[in-house]
């Protein structure tokens, strides 16, 4: 049995600042689809329809209380924050592969958490997230924009068709 792809370690950069040696948790996006039953005549039972997708969300600690963080809270027109998280994955043959993940969103809840005297403050950033690509090795697994209505996975862009009925 092969032992492979295991998450060995990882970090993040948030609007272009690194944070290797601070970063905690990380709680990437997970893309779901936004389902609706559906049943007719003729059928023998419901299926889902996909009805587009339910809201991303991404959240990471600080194992600091960051000044630079805490800056980007907001949401504003046109004011999305480049999030990029990477990752060290580990092979029993001793191949590593980057895992990628590049976003862009906005900070809706930084929780400064609970202060106590001797003990380090952290930082919990929660964001919704409108662009999310998940890039293993070279192969981009998938590729959501939620604004621009683009959703590629493997290399199938599932809303090209609707995109060019619509005449976007």
């Amino acid at each position: 049995m092969a032992i492979r792809n295991i998450l060995k370690n990882y970090t993040l950069f948030a609007d272009g600042r690194g944070y290797a040696g601070e970063l905690g948790d990380y709680t990437p996006p997970s893309p779901s689809i936004a389902a609706e039953e559906y049943r007719a005549g003729g059928m023998n039972g419901p299926v889902d329809i996909d009805m587009g997708m339910e809201k991303m969300t991404t959240s990471f600690v600080l194992r600091n209380y960051s000044a630079d963080t805490l800056a980007l809270w907001g949401i504003a027109p046109g004011r999305l924050i480049p999030i990029t998280a990477r990752g060290a994955l580990e092979s029993e043959d001793g191949t590593v592969t980057p895992v990628i993940h590049n976003m862009r969103g906005k900070i809706i809840a930084p929780d400064r958490g609970t202060w106590s005297p001797g003990q380090s403050a952290s930082l919990t950033v929660n964001m919704t997230v409108e662009a999310f690509k998940e890039t293993i090795g070279q192969r981009v697994v998938c590729d959501i924009d939620v604004i621009n209505m683009k959703r590629i996975v493997d290399g199938v862009d599932y809303l090209e068709e609707q995109r060019k009925a619509l005449g976007i």
